[in-house]
């Protein structure tokens, strides 16, 4: 009867045990699904956005001309007048509006096969536009209020994460679809996105760890818990960090930026920002090659975040060759006291860079702009700023400092 008693109450703990492991295990798999639908959201959006970017720049200068080739011919669905222009005897150049660019910027991508998207409409005036049933599913969610949508697909072995989000009228696109009835505001379509490569939960590892948490028991959970807490700390490391030079990337320039602009405007405190760029950039990769050119935007990052004296002050690569400084509390006065710094840094780092640069080494132009603590200049306006003071520095002979002052 004892021995009876004792098997059941083994067998009761066992059962208790497994029914810990077998929970602690869901829950783990269940929040690696949702880290690889946030990553996987997240990246698309991004995506997204930069077309929808690209597409606001183009339509704000009307279209822009490129010459007709083979692959680029004139776009019949485009009723403009002066749609080609002859440049000369052999070249003829077409207009290209927000719509063939981005069905371009999709040819290219379907090349290269890497994140593919399509430009859609449940009215389309080119019928190749025509949205696929999930497209069209999403395109009637969007008319009931619904801001984007996203979901996992499998084709075949292959598996993807399918996003799209409505394409919105804005006031410049209305000098080519006013007269389709479109106002500033409607949906005229939507872009999908499909990222070809989706991070795969690690279920092995999980299943292996808990077999082991099982064997093993709180030991065991110490060191899979220790293991998991260092997976997440580097995963979400490398969410924030650009992977070339190691300083945060835009997404996390962009998160710093809102929040010290809304605490500026808080306490009435000034925010400057430094757009900087590496000079002749593109004729240092032509001449040295791009492992080289990889090398110097990582001493040039160093050099950058190594003239920051304070810790909230925040340098990120903004993109390419351009870095951006974030400089909460400090005055234009601050900032181009730091800007010049930075400049005089990288002169003095003395990387080569004959044949284009007058100094013959690495310089960098740089543009200043500053919130005074008020509500006038919003945090997009100031980035702004900063980016027209910076191209007038490149104009003026780069290898300088401007402030947005000096270009109003």
């Amino acid at each position: 009867m004892e021995v009876m008693k004792i098997k059941m109450t083994m067998i009761f703990f066992v059962l208790v045990w497994i029914t810990l492991v077998s929970a602690s295990f869901l829950w783990n798999y269940s929040s690696a699904k949702q880290e690889q639908e946030r990553i996987a959201l997240e990246s698309a959006r991004s995506f997204f956005d930069q077309i929808v970017i690209t597409r606001i720049w183009n339509s704000r200068h009307g279209g822009v001309y490129v010459p007709v080739t083979e692959k680029t011919q004139p776009n019949p669905y485009l009723e403009k007048a002066m749609r080609e222009i002859d440049a000369n005897e052999t070249l003829t150049l077409t207009k290209v509006n927000p719509a063939f660019m981005t069905r371009q910027l999709a040819e290219i991508a379907l090349e290269q096969k890497r994140v593919q998207f399509h430009i859609t409409s449940l009215k389309p005036i080119r019928p190749q536009n025509r949205p696929s049933s999930r497209e069209e599913k999403f395109l009637k969610e969007f008319e009931t209020g619904i801001k984007e949508k996203g979901e996992f697909i499998k084709e075949g072995e292959k598996n993807s994460y399918f996003y799209m989000a409505p394409l919105l009228t804005y006031k410049s696109c209305l000098q080519c679809h006013a007269n389709k009835g479109y106002k500033e505001g409607d949906i005229r379509g939507g872009i999908s996105v499909t990222l070809p490569f989706v991070m795969k939960i690690p279920f092995l590892s999980l299943l292996v760890g808990h077999v082991t948490i099982g064997l093993l028991g709180l030991l065991g959970i110490v060191i899979t818990g220790g293991r998991l807490k260092k997976i997440y700390e580097i995963m979400n490391k490398q969410a924030v960090l650009d992977a070339l030079t190691g300083v945060p990337n835009r997404r996390s320039f962009t998160e710093s930026l809102l929040k010290e602009y809304k605490r500026c405007q808080r306490e009435h405190l000034p925010l400057s920002i430094i757009m900087c760029d590496v000079d002749k950039f593109k004729e240092y990769n032509d001449t040295y090659g791009h492992m080289s050119g990889d090398l110097c935007l990582i001493k040039v990052a160093q050099m950058v975040q190594a003239s920051l004296n304070r810790p909230s002050d925040f340098v990120a690569r903004y993109g390419g060759e351009e870095f951006v400084v974030l400089l909460p509390t400090t005055s234009l006065e601050g900032a181009m006291h730091i800007a010049e710094t930075i400049r005089s840094n990288i002169e003095k780092m003395a990387i080569p860079h004959k044949n284009s640069s007058p100094l013959e080494v690495v310089t960098l132009s740089l543009g200043v702009a500053t919130s005074e603590g008020t509500s006038d200049v919003s945090y997009e306006q100031l980035v702004t700023y900063a980016d027209m003071a910076l191209y007038k520095a490149k104009d003026e002979g780069r290898n300088r400092v401007i402030s947005f002052r000096e270009v109003i």
